[in-house]
């Protein structure tokens, strides 16, 4: 090759290595149009509502809409599987919760494969379960339902938002650590479980904060403990069953942003590093803590970390208890 042509030729590759090495971002080649946000539950609820948080500061800090899709159904499985077969260019995430890892023990012939069709951006938010009871139980505390539990076998009825929800798993766990019989009753929502509680069909009912606070405060339930290490800033009066003699139990719905598998790296970095920070911000950290959410903001490796433990943790409930979908 000429000395001048062979000259050419580096500048020409160099350029060509220097851009690649560039974060697609940074060249601004993303985002340049919209990106979807995937919930695979209803408006309204617990993950809606973190989503559309997350949406608007991505939103701000992007420079690019953000729009929430609600696709609901089958206990989250239509949603990711919606996200597992998008293209992996950086324009469609999800928004999932502890139903994504429990539905891998639950539904052994997913239509996807969490492992190699899905990869994790960062856990967003952690939202510790809080007991309620109805007001005329009587029992008042963790350690009085224990008790009664112990010796009225089957007398307990609780409710969940469908089978194989964290509610009705964090039941099953409190069950399995106490060495309790109590009765399942799971409903189509958390709504149509705490109607029931509140008007006596059911006796027990573990949801996120952000669904008892209101009642809780009302007067229209009894919030007898948070299935959590620290007490939640937004219901200070509640004690965590641990400080009521259960040292082991906690459970906990959570927030998280997939992507599909494949999905450039650096644009997974870009996204886990500007939730990291909205979760820091003092309005996003105020808005999470009223809700009842601790705000975390992960790194990817940490939250596929996170998605195994709690994987293992609810498969070896689910097998314990023989819970099924059905």
């Amino acid at each position: 090759m000429p000395m001048l042509r062979r000259r050419q030729f580096v500048r020409s590759f160099g350029a060509a290595a220097a851009a690649l090495a560039v974060p697609a971002w940074a060249q601004g080649a993303w985002p340049s149009r919209p990106i979807r946000l995937i919930v695979p539950y209803p408006p309204g609820g617990f993950t809606d509502v973190t989503a559309r948080l997350i949406a608007q500061g991505l939103q701000a800090r992007l420079g690019q809409p953000v729009n929430v899709d609600n696709k609901a159904g089958a206990n989250s499985i239509i949603g990711v599987d919606l996200l597992a077969k998008a293209p992996a260019d950086g324009y469609t995430f999800a928004m999932v919760i502890a139903a994504y890892a429990a539905n891998t023990t639950l539904y052994p012939k997913l239509p996807y494969d969490p492992r190699k069709d899905l990869t994790g951006v960062s856990l967003v938010g952690l939202s510790p379960l809080v007991a309620a009871v109805n007001n005329d139980a009587p029992y008042k505390t963790a350690a009085e339902l224990v008790a009664f539990a112990k010796a009225n076998p089957g007398k307990i009825s609780f409710g969940s938002s469908g089978n194989g929800s964290a509610a009705h798993l964090t039941t099953e766990l409190l069950k399995a650590q106490t060495g309790t019989y109590m009765v399942h009753i799971p409903y189509r929502g958390a709504a149509a479980a705490l109607t029931d509680l509140i008007g006596g069909q059911i006796q027990l009912f573990f949801d996120a904060a952000s669904g008892l606070i209101q009642p809780g405060r009302s007067g229209r339930v009894r919030l007898i403990g948070a299935a959590s290490d620290q007490r939640l800033p937004a219901l200070p009066d509640v004690p965590t069953f641990i400080e009521q003699g259960l040292p082991k139990f906690t459970g906990s719905t959570w927030a998280g942003v997939l992507a599909p598998a494949g999905i450039p790296r650096d644009i997974v970095q870009r996204v886990s590093t500007e939730i990291a920070s909205l979760v820091k911000t003092d309005e996003l950290r105020q808005r999470f803590e009223g809700m009842g959410t601790i705000p975390v903001g992960s790194t990817p490796e940490a939250f596929e970390r996170f998605i195994a433990d709690e994987t293992a943790k609810w498969g070896e409930v689910i097998r314990r208890a023989k819970v099924t979908p059905d």
